[in-house]
């Protein structure tokens, strides 16, 4: 749809219309790990991930890339991100939590983090499978602090989103 934003979650096409509380969680996130994104040579947005042999397009809400990928303008892969934020919403928070999580493990992203406002909770998705993560950290209810591993190594105060 020319003009708007939209993904594709298994051959739907959704908009992509967060509400503002959605962006506070993100921004809560984003603030965070700049810093380290800096220094580790890479970028954060909410660029295009394409998920080749299957019907999804995905735009998350963070993906932390390599700045040289990032400089090519076109959609990148799960496996070449450091790191996947997505904040639930009321009208998608389903497929945040279970389709998303199942498909970036399937496509190689080497960390999720699921925030779940509807929940209230936080979630570290790790060692991507074929069949999903075979590490999980959480949930943590919001207010927690978690840790991001390597190459991260920093700790997401979430006491933002109480």
């Amino acid at each position: 749809i020319r003009g708007d934003r939209v993904q594709i979650v298994e051959g739907i096409i959704e908009p992509v219309s967060p509400t503002w509380d959605h962006e506070r969680a993100a921004k809560l996130v984003r603030r965070q790990i700049e810093r380290r994104v800096d220094e580790l040579g890479c970028v954060e947005g909410s660029g295009n991930l394409d998920l080749p042999g299957s019907s999804n397009w995905y735009v998350p809400d963070i993906a932390v890339v390599p700045e040289d990928l990032a400089k090519g303008g076109s959609a990148l892969l799960p496996d070449q991100t450091l790191l996947i934020v997505e904040v639930t919403s009321e009208s998608n928070a389903e497929t945040d939590r279970v389709v998303k999580r199942r498909r970036y493990a399937e496509y190689g992203a080497p960390l999720y983090l699921l925030v779940d406002r509807i929940d209230r909770s936080i979630t570290l998705f790790s060692e991507p499978q074929k069949l999903g993560y075979t590490r999980v950290e959480g949930p943590y209810p919001f207010g927690a602090v978690v840790r991001l591993p390597l190459p991260f190594e920093l700790d997401i105060d979430t006491s933002g989103l109480v």
